[in-house]
């Protein structure tokens, strides 16, 4: 246990940030559902168009540290080439 107050301070800090954090995560992973679905429905209009709205939340994930560059640009490319997929 935290004994000390900046210890303490800190405790609260991690506290704050898990659940802004947890907050994103979610937000990100809804939207990579929303395009799952749209994959797995068949239609390519609105399976680019759920893509082209999460496009933006997997970045912005990468920029407040939630998620590794590397990692969000491998799930763009993946599901970019899975919404191609699906009008050829």
């Amino acid at each position: 246990m935290a004994n000390s107050p900046q210890a303490k301070k800190r405790a609260r800090q991690n506290e704050r940030r898990f659940a802004i954090n947890k907050a994103r995560r979610s937000r990100i992973r809804t939207h990579l559902r929303s395009v799952e679905e749209a994959i797995a429905s068949g239609d390519q209009e609105a399976a680019a168009a759920a893509l082209k709205a999460a496009q933006p939340e997997l970045m912005r994930g990468v920029t407040k540290g939630v998620m590794h560059k590397n990692t969000a640009s491998r799930k763009m490319s993946r599901l970019a080439s899975r919404v191609k997929a699906l009008g050829a």
